[in-house]
């Protein structure tokens, strides 16, 4: 991306109404929340696309559900392992990188991340594209923001969202998963737009596209602090990457643990 979209998506994100929705924590007041997101989206710079998007929106239930209900996040790391499949992604993700060598290396010889974490991430996030989502992305956002809990980390990317609307990137009939991310590796949309890669060199960026998902998930782990050359286990530098993917102890540990056996 351009770092105009970038610089854009940051003015977005420090915006600061003086009058600002107020959220809610049942269904009760989204319609009236929409009208008064709307109001501020279009004073920072949302068009007619995305403000339409927004005020098409509709309160998620199933998003608010696994928002509320994250269960696997608790298991130990066997558990996790057991329940995630590891064995499975492992497997898969060795006769990936068999079959796509050069794809890999690649990308490693750009970005610095070895094939393995991106694989990894790959079969944990969506089952290797297999699964990528049921829910409206939009819906899903703009439940989030509403959704008292965590307004401002999801402000950002409902506006990130409505910016891709906009765009024609995505469309008000998206579909990602039940928080709103889209693609293979699952990138909400404030992070689609800040670090999102032209990985096939069509000219766009598309994340449901394999090549356009893995370029933009390197291009993430680079940003964020990865050492090309370096470890990715606990107590080693890249490991504090793979935390900045997820924020669940038990998600890092499996991450940098199946990398290691698809990368041996």
């Amino acid at each position: 991306m351009t770092k105009s979209l970038t610089a854009l998506l940051f003015s977005l994100a420090l915006a600061s109404p003086a009058l600002a929705a107020t959220c809610g924590d049942t269904s009760a007041g989204f319609e009236g929340w929409k009208t008064d997101m709307a109001r501020e989206a279009k004073a920072e710079g949302i068009g007619k696309a995305g403000i339409a998007a927004l005020m098409g929106a509709s309160y998620s239930k199933a998003t608010i559900s696994a928002d509320r209900n994250q269960k696997s996040f608790k298991y130990t790391l066997q558990k996790f392992l057991s329940v995630r499949g590891a064995d499975a992604i492992i497997s898969q993700g060795r006769a990936r990188e068999k079959k796509n060598r050069d794809f890999y290396a690649g990308l490693e010889a750009q970005y610095g991340v070895p094939a393995g974490v991106l694989l990894a991430i790959h079969g944990m996030e969506t089952g290797f594209g297999n699964f990528m989502g049921d829910t409206n992305v939009v819906s899903a956002i703009a439940t989030l923001t509403y959704d008292c809990r965590r307004t401002d980390f999801f402000r950002p990317h409902l506006l990130g969202a409505l910016v891709l609307v906009d765009r024609g990137s995505i469309s008000s009939k998206s579909i990602g998963a039940k928080h709103g991310e889209l693609g293979h590796t699952q990138f909400l949309p404030g992070n689609a737009l800040t670090y999102g890669q032209d990985g096939n060199g069509d000219g766009r960026v598309d994340l449901a596209n394999l090549s356009d998902a893995m370029a933009t998930t390197a291009n993430y782990l680079r940003q964020k602090g990865w050492q090309p050359g370096k470890g990715y286990q606990e107590g080693e530098p890249n490991f504090a990457v793979i935390k900045e993917w997820n924020a669940a102890t038990v998600y890092q540990q499996a991450i940098a643990l199946m990398a290691a056996k698809i990368d041996s």
